[in-house]
């Protein structure tokens, strides 16, 4: 007799799993099988209720979170989507109507960035709703791109804009900052949907590899991320504040407090492309990225030595209390 765990199965994620290697998610493990010359690469990522959405937030942004923030690590490796595994872990007050939402949203994210469903777990748990997925993607032999490998020289891009989602998030945490930064209905729900919704940058995967001499998504800041990628890449960086590519709403709220430079810079969840190219190889990327419909913005350039700097427009570096989001 089917258990409950399988009866879930059944009716909401087994319509999912359309891959011949899902086997119908009816064995233990999936197979699949990427396409030759090509290298498998994975990446994981979890998202869990009070640190990464807050209780009550729709189901279907919950498991569009979860996978795009996966999506986002496999475009800044240059990487195709391929497939996913999912661990579900869901405390008793989840129901079944919560769980037909989830697998909508789901399903949405899995026909719009061809990533299928491969198998996983579903798990009651007596803490706090939490959602687990590993991502696989294929690159080219060899191809995959890196954090390291930057060169002095290169000029320092971002795709997208910055700060959205981090700003989205104060807007949650204090509900009177869009009325006294005289936001806009349609500004406040734009923040709020960048940090509830990413949009990852799979469509410039290919002109990444091609392109770019070292890449990586912005998750934990502006700040701390090209930090990370300097520090492997054995060069500094140096950024122009008046460089971001600030989205109309969050340009607003910056004028009305200008101390939201720190949470522009170090807030996390942009999951925008953090890049760095030869200005040669400059115009090529830009030109494929404006027509795959992402914007890209040169912030800075690298050079010798080590560390970073924001500067501010009196050419002085920014100091933050925290140079990114960390979980410890």
């Amino acid at each position: 007799m089917p258990s409950g765990e399988d009866n879930l199965i059944d009716r909401f994620f087994r319509p999912l799993a359309s891959d011949p290697g899902a086997f119908n998610l009816r064995d233990d493990a999936a197979a699949i099988t990427p396409p030759a010359g090509t290298d498998l690469v994975l990446t994981t990522d979890a998202v869990i209720e009070g640190v990464h959405f807050f209780p009550g937030d729709p189901a279907q942004a919950i498991a569009k979170k979860a996978l795009r923030a996966n999506l986002s690590d496999l475009a800044a490796k240059g990487a195709e989507p391929l497939g996913f595994l999912l661990t579900l872990a869901m405390p008793k007050s989840i129901d079944e109507e919560w769980v037909a939402a989830f697998a909508d949203g789901l399903a949405a994210d899995i026909e719009a960035f061809d990533c299928a469903l491969l198998g996983g777990d579903t798990d009651a748990t007596p803490g706090l709703l939490s959602v687990s997925i590993t991502a696989f993607g294929t690159v080219p032999h060899g191809k995959m791109m890196r954090r390291a490998g930057a060169k002095a020289g290169d000029a320092i891009v971002v795709s997208g804009t910055i700060g959205d989602a981090a700003l989205g998030l104060a807007l949650r945490r204090d509900p009177k900052l869009a009325k006294s930064a005289k936001l806009s209905a349609g500004e406040e729900a734009y923040l709020l949907e960048r940090y509830l919704v990413p949009q990852p940058r799979t469509t410039l995967a290919k002109a990444l590899r091609a392109h770019a001499h070292a890449a990586m998504d912005i998750s934990d800041g502006l700040a701390g991320d090209l930090a990370k990628l300097a520090m492997v890449s054995g060069i500094s960086a140096e950024v122009e504040a008046d460089k971001l590519p600030l989205s109309p709403a969050a340009r607003k709220l910056l004028e009305h407090d200008p101390k939201l430079i720190e949470t522009i810079c170090t807030g996390g969840d942009d999951y925008e492309i953090l890049a760095a190219i030869s200005r040669d190889a400059f115009p090529a990327f830009e030109k494929a990225a404006r027509e795959s419909r992402v914007v890209l913005t040169e912030i800075g350039s690298a050079a010798g030595g080590e560390g970073i700097a924001i500067k501010g427009s009196n050419g002085q570096a920014l100091s933050f209390k925290r140079p990114s989001f960390s979980h410890f």
